[in-house]
């Protein structure tokens, strides 16, 4: 028996031991686990399952065990994911600070900023969330204002940012901010982390079309941070936000996964999937009457397993260099897809899927109703699809630039 296999036996026996049944369930939406200190576990599995994943690292498994992590081989990583798939394990932590944060400050951070707060992440002690747009400085984000003054040994950050999710819940923010108002728009910017708690730091829901309130403003005043808690070098938080998005985006991609996974996070049974939600609702002893929405549906099914597909091979392929352009790639077919999806359980739900709330609707129908609206969202967050074209042009095709074309 090879070192893998008896890798995949001694991880499998783990998991039948370890993981709670209920954990081997559909994710529904109020069970997701986020962690932070203001973390709730509506479900007690939940708590247990993500302190039995976090002790062992495998939370992160391929982060390095000096900040307790994994350790894990990109090999052995696979073969976990694959035996949590067999189970169907739900995600024992969802976490900005896994998906976006942490591979950056293990690639950008001093030892001390990832022996302080990489075990956290992995623990799920700690919430972050994303400071990068403002209310002028969106898809051109170099324009940002929030503005860093170095006093002594603090700098004092005024500004505001928008679009910033789940700040009203978050911890602590990874943020950028100016630190040099003389120098081209792109050299001036800093990266730095601080808490949500700090005196001058404020938070406002922005309530969206669907009913929900993910994002939030927030606003500096005067907030006092550590010059330790930069990340990097001054001036340099460019390099570091670039990065910092791919891993965003190859997070956000990963929407599109879920359309043929039928893992929808918090909608059941029936809209589990596509197709079977277009057979409750269309389906004629066992058929599925409609043929045009049948074709759709089929092409739908192949999209979807072929976005898996290249998803996996693009993460397996960048796990030694980091993720690279086309994380824009992987962001705008994942997108389009997820919102491909709930267009056609709209369809196939037909007239059950004007309801907004009352009676007459059931509680997974006014679910996908107001997702498809979030969905549309998807088209912006993490870079418009614009932008993406944009990098896909020059960073993957290789196209000349036609602005510099244009001044030749």
């Amino acid at each position: 028996m090879t070192n893998l296999q008896e890798f995949r036996e001694s991880t499998r026996q783990w998991l039948e031991e370890n993981c709670p049944q209920s954990m081997r369930t559909t994710m529904v939406a109020d069970e997701i686990v986020w962690g932070g200190r203001k973390a709730e576990f509506k479900n007690p599995d939940s708590k247990l399952w993500l302190e039995r994943m976090a002790e062992k690292g495998w939370t992160c498994p391929t982060w390095p065990a000096e900040y307790g992590g994994g350790g894990l081989s990109k090999d052995e990583a696979i073969v976990l994911q694959q035996e949590l798939d067999r189970i169907n394990a739900r995600p024992a932590l969802t976490s900005f600070g896994i998906s976006m944060l942490g591979p950056v400050l293990l690639e950008y951070g001093s030892h001390e900023q990832k022996a302080e707060h990489i075990p956290k992440i992995v623990r799920g002690e700690i919430r972050w969330c994303q400071g990068y747009s403002e209310p002028g400085a969106g898809s051109d984000l170099a324009s940002l204002s929030t503005r860093a003054e170095l006093q002594g040994e603090n700098y004092l950050i005024n500004g505001s940012k928008v679009w910033t999710s789940y700040a009203d819940k978050a911890d602590w923010i990874f943020c950028l901010v100016r630190t040099d108002f003389e120098v081209p728009k792109h050299a001036g910017i800093s990266f730095i982390l601080f808490d949500m708690a700090s005196e001058g730091v404020s938070t406002r829901p922005i309530q969206l079309i669907s009913g929900a309130s993910p994002f939030c403003e927030t606003f500096f005043d005067n907030v006092k941070v550590p010059a330790g808690n930069l990340v990097g070098e001054v001036n340099d938080g460019w390099s570091i936000a670039k990065r910092l998005l791919q891993h965003e985006r190859t997070m956000i991609s990963s929407f599109g996964l879920a359309s043929g996974q039928g893992d929808r996070g918090g909608v059941t049974s029936t809209m589990d999937s596509v197709e079977g939600a277009a057979m409750h609702y269309r389906g004629d002893k066992g058929k599925l009457s409609d043929p045009v929405l049948r074709d759709d549906i089929a092409r739908f099914k192949i999209d979807s397993e072929a976005f898996a597909h290249t998803s996996r091979r693009s993460v397996e392929e960048t796990k030694q260099g980091g993720p690279n352009a086309t994380s824009s790639m992987l962001k705008y077919y994942g997108c389009e897809l997820n919102k491909r999806r709930y267009e056609l359980l709209l369809r196939s739900l037909g007239s059950q899927s004007l309801g907004w709330e009352g009676e007459g609707f059931a509680d997974e129908e006014l679910q996908v109703t107001r997702e498809w609206l979030r969905s549309k969202a998807n088209s912006i967050e993490g870079g418009t699809l614009e932008v993406q074209l944009n990098i896909i042009a020059k960073r993957v095709l290789g196209l000349p630039d036609l602005l510099s074309l244009s001044k030749k």
